[in-house]
């Protein structure tokens, strides 16, 4: 995009919100917005008690903003519910302007974030099977040729293809994805033979995730302030201060209401959280609606199947919290949380000696003599275990250590 696209937001409200109010959908809805380059020029809350079949909005509000975009050089009107074919149909008629919904706008953010063979297949079966009942009987009118927010389309695969078409596509993709949850599956069993454990970085978009990847292992994957930098799947192998090893993998962002079907899509990447043997919940605390973006994250974690891992919630960003005696009593809301910065790297040991407790029960501790004609193994202990002790004789080293159950049975 040359130049930043002029929006209009409508905010729907039907009276059934939870802990997010109506400015805090608005507020977010302007944030996805940044992250196309586009710039919010005017916010229309509208109030209802139940959605109309025609244009989901009253006939009232729909004449409210066409009147807006008349006056102002407004390119595209984004609503915060989905809308059916047949209403963004028929608000394009009546406002003469491009009509998009957020998850439309979601998927414009998947698509130019996706980087990798992988990510790309996740977003085009995520923009064709949002796409598919919306052409159901509209043949080719509801394309969106041309350039603006929510036209970053899956390459060839227009709107202008057939059903059967796109179908087929998505038929193709799902195998594609499938192919690769099955290179996944292998590389985690054999993981699981060594006793290797997997540990999943999980939570809302922009909390720090990669940041957090980065500064523990020096993975140097992309970073930037911005929702859903991270889309292509990232596992580094990590050594705790206790010599054990690990596998942490980054996962994409969650956030509030996010699209089922975008779930459905990620299920490949989103695997690695499903199997993981420990979750890092990691939490913005500098962002004010904290509090309200943890139940988001568990939500998803629960439409996953995941909710009952075990977690540790790693309070981020603490380097941003200008109150500091506010901070001290956020760790009380949660269970199992350590207060850090990826940024900076304060506090990160705290979160190491954390992740080694939780870890404890797949350490042994062993208390042994080695012949000392096998200084293979205490160079082995040192390597993967920590020596509390050792002692040497004539004949044989007595050592004492903490191991990885899976170099244990060397010792046996």
């Amino acid at each position: 995009m040359n130049h930043k696209e002029n929006v209009l937001l409508v905010v729907l409200d039907f009276h059934e919100r939870d802990t997010w109010s109506v400015q805090d959908v608005g507020d977010e809805l302007e944030e996805l917005v940044n992250s196309c380059g586009g710039h919010v020029i005017e916010r229309v809350i509208c109030k209802c008690d139940k959605p109309t079949a025609k244009f989901l909005i009253g006939k009232g509000k729909v004449e409210e903003i066409a009147g807006i975009c008349s006056l102002k050089p407004v390119d595209t009107v984004i609503f915060s519910h989905d809308l059916k074919g047949s209403q963004q149909r028929n608000l394009e008629e009546e406002i003469r302007t491009r009509i998009i919904d957020r998850t439309q706008l979601i998927l414009d953010i998947f698509a130019r974030h996706a980087k990798s063979q992988e990510g790309k297949a996740q977003v085009e079966l995520a923009q064709l099977e949002y796409l598919l009942p919306r052409l159901v009987g509209h043949g080719t009118e509801l394309s969106r040729l041309g350039g603006g927010i929510g036209t970053v389309g899956p390459g060839e695969t227009k709107l202008e293809i057939d059903r059967r078409r796109i179908t087929d596509r998505i038929t193709r993709l799902k195998h594609e994805l499938q192919d690769i949850t099955s290179n996944r599956s292998v590389k985690r069993h054999k993981r699981k033979e060594l006793k290797v454990p997997g540990l999943a970085l999980v939570g809302y978009t922009n909390a720090g995730k990669s940041t957090l990847l980065n500064a523990l292992t020096d993975a140097h994957q992309i970073t930037h302030d911005g929702l859903f930098t991270t889309l292509d799947p990232l596992s580094r192998q990590y050594t705790l201060s206790n010599k054990q090893k690990i596998v942490l993998s980054d996962t994409v962002g969650f956030m509030y209401e996010l699209p089922h079907h975008l779930i459905e899509s990620f299920k490949a990447t989103l695997e690695e959280v499903v199997e993981a043997d420990l979750l890092l919940h990691v939490l913005d605390v500098s962002n004010p609606r904290f509090q309200q973006l943890s139940e988001a994250v568990l939500l998803v974690l629960r439409e996953l199947g995941a909710h009952e891992k075990p977690i540790i919630t790693v309070l981020n960003k603490i380097d941003k919290v200008t109150d500091k005696v506010s901070l001290k009593h956020i760790p009380e809301n949660f269970e199992n949380a350590v207060c850090i910065s990826a940024l900076t790297g304060d506090n990160l040991p705290a979160l190491n000696l954390r992740i080694i407790d939780f870890l404890s029960p797949l350490i042994v501790e062993i208390d042994i003599k080695i012949p000392i004609r096998r200084m293979d193994l205490v160079n082995l202990l040192h390597q993967e275990g920590q020596v509390h002790k050792i002692e040497y004789s004539a004949n044989s080293i007595h050592v004492q250590a903490s191991i990885p159950q899976k170099i244990a049975k060397k010792f046996q």
